[in-house]
């Protein structure tokens, strides 16, 4: 499966391993609420530590987009593993509410400020060409990553929580190692004085292009995002344990894992718009499906739909920012996708569960399809653009 990978930099190698690393210490998160409870902290007093882990990942991308173009993608990189490492022994020691949510908060855009600068020190390392296959093998290390999590997580937190945090802490210094040592910044003094409209965000706000389609990608993102917040209220109120929860993600992470290589490798010779419009539809009809199962069978059947469309777009809406931006402004047009990514996020978790349990699932089961739908093929509209501006900046 490596072979598709095959004439990727050592850079993205590094990056690919240390990402694996980094996220098989992606434990808290997913325990965070029962270790709440088990520290006493219940109800309302919940809800203020996951809204500040929820607004963590909009501050995040943000600043690190910044960061990542003003002094560097390797820096940047290590401020926030070592920021996010910090965190971690804070929200674990922390001895009140507020301190928790203060914790969770620097958890969070700590953790969520890596992400701009990896993908624009990958930009930086990789041509046009291979950005894909660069990209989508960072996704799939996430996804190896994180499958193992779920499992090492269950057993850790059984023999005490300070286990996860312990490890989580430990995977992201090690990883900030691995950053230290293997890592070449990309970005030079050179670079950042020849950068000509400054440092803020104004260079992404001019492009009517970009901005055209991260409201695009965003909508895309949401509805993927509802098989991490939808799906577990769907399966409770088909009456079925949380185990079968557990095994639709297993399913997922089984799934992806093994079919992304293949999906890259057969596709990437392929117009990589159509590509990404086809494989966000079956995003979006797979998470519909959920809204008529009804047993473990359908359950299964609607993941299994949505896990191959996962395969065939990994990578692509990456690419297609990163060969969108002026190589000075790389790190803040990621910047501005991840943050599109953790809005998306954020709408799931507060304006999914509102629909679904105020208007009724169905209401966000349809809603998730027409939009995905048209979202997922509204890009094609815009393909001869995104074309013609990627050719441009090849050329420039």
């Amino acid at each position: 499966m490596l072979s598709t990978f095959r004439g990727l930099p050592p850079t993205v190698w590094t990056l690919f391993a240390g990402t694996i690393i980094n996220r098989l210490g992606y434990l808290v998160t997913p325990f965070l609420v029962f270790f709440l409870a088990a520290r006493g902290v219940t109800g309302t007093q919940t809800s203020y530590v996951l809204g500040a882990l929820g607004a963590g990942n909009l501050l995040g991308p943000a600043v690190g987009g910044l960061l990542a173009d003003r002094i560097g993608r390797r820096p940047t990189m290590l401020i926030g593993l070592l920021g996010a490492s910090g965190a971690q022994g804070a929200l674990f020691l922390a001895p009140g509410v507020l301190t928790m949510a203060g914790a969770a908060l620097l958890l969070s855009a700590a953790g969520a400020m890596i992400s701009p600068a990896v993908y624009a020190l990958m930009a930086d390392s990789v041509d046009a060409e291979r950005r894909r296959r660069a990209y989508a093998l960072f996704g799939w290390g996430i996804n190896i990553g994180t499958a193992a999590a779920g499992v090492l997580g269950g057993f850790l937190a059984a023999h005490g929580y300070w286990l996860l945090f312990a490890v989580d802490a430990g995977t992201m210094l090690l990883y900030a190692v691995v950053v230290a040592t293997r890592v070449a910044e990309t970005r030079t003094p050179k670079d950042r004085a020849e950068a000509h409209d400054g440092i803020g965000y104004g260079v992404v706000l001019r492009d009517r292009l970009l901005l055209a389609l991260l409201p695009l990608f965003g909508v895309q993102l949401f509805v993927y995002s509802l098989t991490e917040v939808a799906l577990p209220l769907a399966v409770h109120d088909s009456a079925l344990s949380p185990a079968v929860y557990g095994a639709m993600a297993a399913v997922n992470a089984v799934l992806v894992v093994v079919l992304q290589p293949f999906a890259t490798a057969h596709l990437a010779r392929l117009p990589q718009i159509p590509v990404h419009a086809a494989g966000s539809v079956l995003i979006a009809v797979g998470v519909a499906l959920t809204g008529v199962a009804d047993s473990v069978a359908g359950y299964t059947l609607s993941v299994v739909v949505w896990s191959v469309g996962e395969a065939c777009v990994s990578g692509i809406a990456s690419a297609i920012v990163a060969n969108l931006a002026p190589a000075h402004a790389r790190g803040r047009y990621q910047g501005a996708f991840q943050w599109t990514w953790g809005v998306s996020r954020f709408a799931a978790l507060t304006l999914g569960v509102t629909v679904y349990t105020a208007l009724g699932p169905a209401v966000l089961w349809w809603s998730a399809l027409l939009g995905g739908v048209l979202c997922s093929v509204a890009p094609l509209a815009l393909a001869g653009r995104i074309t013609g501006r990627m050719n441009h900046e090849l050329a420039a």
